[in-house]
C-alpha cells in the first residue's frame, strides 16, 4: 500500500497497487503547474486510487482539452493528472508520496519544449513528446 498527502495534509490518498510507469514530464503545461523544470508522475488504474480524506477540497483544472489535474485547493499541491484518451488511469504526482514509490523514473517526456536553462544529465532515455507505444 503506498500512501500520499498534500502540503497541508487535508488530502490524503492511498493506492493498492504497484505503479505501472514513472517518467518526467517537460511539457510547458506541467512547468507552469509545478512551477519547476520538470514534473514527475506515476501512472496507476484507477481503481486502484483511492482518497482517504479531503476530498472535498480536490479541485480541478482542465489544462488542455484532453488532460485534467487536481490540486488541493487549501495548499495548491498538485495531485492527480488524468487523460482522456486512458480513462481508466491516473498519473499521481510522485512528490506527493509520503514513502518510497519503489518505481523510479523511466524516461524524460515532452524534451522538445524544455526549459531551456535547465540540463538533462541523466541516462534516461528521453522523447520529443509521448513514447512510442510499446
Amino acid at each position: 500500500m503506498t500512501r500520499g498527502s498534500c502540503l497541508c495534509g487535508e488530502v490524503r490518498y492511498e493506492i493498492s497497487a504497484a505503479f505501472e510507469e514513472m517518467h518526467h514530464c517537460h511539457c510547458s503545461r506541467c512547468r507552469k503547474a509545478h512551477g519547476a523544470a520538470f514534473s514527475t508522475f506515476a501512472r496507476v488504474d484507477k481503481r486502484h486510487f483511492r482518497f482517504l480524506s479531503g476530498e472535498r477540497k480536490v479541485q480541478y483544472f482542465r489544462s488542455s482539452p484532453p488532460v485534467r489535474r487536481s490540486f488541493c485547493g487549501g495548499c495548491g499541491s498538485n495531485l492527480l493528472f488524468e487523460l482522456e484518451a486512458v480513462p481508466d488511469a491516473v498519473w499521481v504526482t510522485v512528490g506527493t508520496l509520503d514513502g518510497d514509490p519503489v518505481m523510479h523514473p523511466q524516461a524524460h517526456i515532452f524534451v522538445g519544449s524544455k526549459a531551456a536553462w535547465h540540463a538533462i544529465l541523466d541516462d534516461l532515455p528521453q522523447f520529443e513528446e509521448y513514447p512510442p507505444a510499446e
